[in-house]
């Protein structure tokens, strides 16, 4: 069994959604097992709402298409964001406040090996490259920052692929540390920080499983996270794996129409299920 983590709002479905379907279609089959860490922050922002229950059953309904014992599972962590987080100095985190909301992890039920996704990735090959690394003597297995490893540190991460051995984890007290750090000094990178600042023991694993600006032949995970670009002019764009116009005109990507047929249609099909109820 596959387990995986996402964390965000209704505003990244598409994203998951895309992400899924990319596991899906490059994966040799399993059983997977996906959470959804979510939550209403309203009280900030008015577009801070938690991913719905139709989402969800939407979700679920697809990913059992591949294996009927498939399955997502929500998990509101508003109480727990709360009482730990409200109104802390990242809560204008350089996102969200939903990139903080793994740091939770720990508060629940979950398995020993879980693998914390972005919702802005796409599988190019095989999840079992990535998910069958042994994780058993560290906390958790993570790639470089694509910039950080030339202007921090040569061994700063990218939070946004981990491989987390939780009962490690929770042995050494990695979240517990991590959100004291969150709730009393504002950091660059929230999260990311915070993570970085509590690690005990990590381990360090290729590019391939994070690439943040390049995809190769050989990567495994490409992260659609922002980055810049140095034409016509120097500039950043945050071109996500959903903008399929500007993933083909400006990365000339193709590598992913497949899935992006399969993600039009089921999204034509949510939106007339949407549309339905709300009649």
């Amino acid at each position: 069994m596959i387990n995986l983590l996402y964390c965000g709002n209704d505003k990244v479905f598409d994203g998951m959604l895309t992400s899924l379907l990319s596991i899906m279609e490059r994966s040799a089959p399993d059983v997977y097992r996906v959470y959804l860490f979510t939550m209403d922050l309203t009280r900030i922002k008015d577009a801070y709402t938690p991913i719905s229950d139709s989402m969800v059953a939407f979700l679920d309904k697809t990913l059992k298409t591949y294996n009927p014992q498939n399955e997502v599972i929500k998990i509101d962590v508003t109480e727990q964001y709360e009482n730990d987080f409200h109104k802390c100095p990242n809560e204008g985190a350089y996102c969200s406040p939903y990139t903080l909301i793994r740091l939770f992890a720990d508060k629940f039920d979950m398995p020993d090996k879980l693998l914390y996704l972005d919702a802005d990735i796409m599988f190019n090959r095989d999840i079992h490259l990535l998910y069958d690394i042994d994780v058993d003597n560290v906390e958790y297995a993570a790639s470089n920052d694509h910039y950080g490893k030339y202007l921090i540190n040569p061994r700063y991460i990218n939070a946004g692929v981990i491989l987390f051995n939780m009962k490690k984890c929770k042995e050494t007290g990695l979240f517990e540390k991590a959100r004291g750090w969150i709730k009393r000094k504002k950091l660059t990178f929230a999260d990311q920080s915070a993570i970085i600042r509590s690690t005990t023991k990590k381990k360090l694993i290729a590019q391939k499983f994070n690439d943040q600006k390049f995809l190769h032949k050989h990567t495994v995970v490409r992260h659609f996270s922002k980055r810049l670009f140095w034409f016509p002019y120097p500039h950043t764009d945050n071109i996500k794996q959903y903008h399929i116009e500007k993933v083909h005109k400006v990365f000339k990507y193709h590598q992913w129409d497949d899935v992006y047929d399969i993600f039009l249609k089921l999204k034509k099909e949510y939106e007339g299920e949407s549309n339905a109820h709300t009649r």
